[in-house]
């Protein structure tokens, strides 16, 4: 339990640490942000299938397939559904109306990324219900390492706006929290009911995947940064995969 507690506030953490470097470095250039997104990308799309999606077939007995097949589109539906009925903003709809952002726009920015925060905090803490604690860190790292820039995103968009600057910290720190709730959540959840953890561990295998096809890539590839993006994604995948075959 002191490993996931410690992992929930590391994936939470994270998302923090991100909104002080973007209270300290407020003009990070697009291509270096879009660079770490993509080769988080690759990591978080590796510990989806290898960490989240093999082991929910591994575990899931006669059908697993149907199993495994069911909770993928479910997590990812859930999101979609999720996107359709909260209304939000997403990056790219607020950089292209940067100058007239109010701070109503800039708030639905903010929960938006708090709506996405809980399903990953959900599948860092259904990691650790395979028993496999090597490979839940590993999911559980990669999302750590999405929420930096993810942070920093999240603070410039505020101060832009006229929010001083301890209230734009709150706000992105909440969003960390919502994160941590979900890793405890992910973990009891399996915890008590392991009967669940092959859905589970597909549901939240479909929820980094949504993540990482409908948000990450594309925001990675809007700023013409496309290719070094694209090569990062490679080897953030590449670099999982060797430690997978390592550690395994």
């Amino acid at each position: 339990m002191t490993i996931v507690l410690l992992t929930a506030l590391g994936v939470g953490g994270a998302t923090i640490i991100g909104a002080l470097l973007g209270l300290i470095f407020k003009n990070i250039s697009h291509k270096f942000s879009d660079i770490v997104l993509a080769f988080a990308s690759g990591i978080m799309l590796a510990a989806a299938v290898l960490g989240l999606i093999l082991p929910s077939l591994e575990h899931g007995g006669k059908y697993g397939i149907l199993i495994t097949l069911g909770g993928i589109f479910a997590g990812a539906i859930c999101l979609n559904l999720m996107d359709k009925f909260i209304p939000h903003m997403h990056n790219a709809d607020l950089e292209v109306d940067h100058e007239e952002a109010t701070r109503r726009k800039v708030m639905l920015f903010v929960l938006a990324i708090a709506i996405h925060n809980l399903p990953e905090g959900i599948a860092a803490g259904v990691g650790f219900g395979t028993g496999d604690h090597t490979q839940a860190l590993m999911i559980a790292g990669g999302i750590a390492l999405q929420n930096i820039p993810e942070g920093m995103i999240v603070i410039g968009p505020m101060l832009a706006c006229g929010i001083d600057k301890k209230k734009a910290f709150f706000f992105a720190f909440l969003t960390g929290v919502v994160e941590i709730i979900g890793t405890l959540l992910g973990y009891f959840a399996v915890s008590i009911a392991t009967a669940v953890l092959p859905f589970a561990l597909a549901f939240a295998g479909g929820t980094m995947l949504y993540v990482v096809s409908d948000e990450m890539i594309p925001e990675t590839h809007s700023h013409g940064h496309e290719r070094g993006a694209t090569y990062a994604l490679l080897i953030g995948f590449g670099i999982m995969l060797v430690a997978d075959t390592l550690l395994g």
